[in-house]
């Protein structure tokens, strides 16, 4: 921006100095016409970087948006395989108290039946 507003000062100066010289005049209109293109080539690079600029900033968002949905995919995932891991483990602790109370059921009433015939015996 600076560059433009020096090639133009630049072509002013150029012109005013020159128009006293009918000679140059021609000149100066090529120069001034010159300054006025690279005024122009400068305007479209510079829009064009905004452009580019823009368009990275949409790209970078997009993938940060498309990073945390996966993200917080992972994270569901991840929960609900705790959540499940935890319902098997807790299934897998009640089926063995089952089993326990069942192992101790059968104790017991082989220990009553063992008592039972003892007290029959010493009847």
């Amino acid at each position: 921006m600076k560059r433009l507003f020096f090639y133009a000062f630049f072509a002013v100066a150029l012109s005013v100095s020159l128009a006293s010289c009918e000679s140059c005049s021609k000149e100066a209109e090529e120069a001034g016409d010159a300054i006025e293109s690279a005024a122009d080539q400068a305007t479209d690079a510079a829009s064009e970087a905004a452009d580019d600029v823009k368009d990275a900033a949409e790209g970078a968002v997009e993938d940060a948006k498309e990073a945390a949905e996966d993200a917080a995919e992972g994270v569901k995932e991840a929960a609900e395989g705790a959540v499940e891991d935890a319902k098997e483990a807790a299934e897998g602790m009640v089926d063995d108290a089952k089993q326990a109370v069942d192992d101790a059921k059968d104790k017991a009433a082989g220990e009553l039946e063992k008592a039972a015939e003892k007290l029959k015996d010493s009847m």
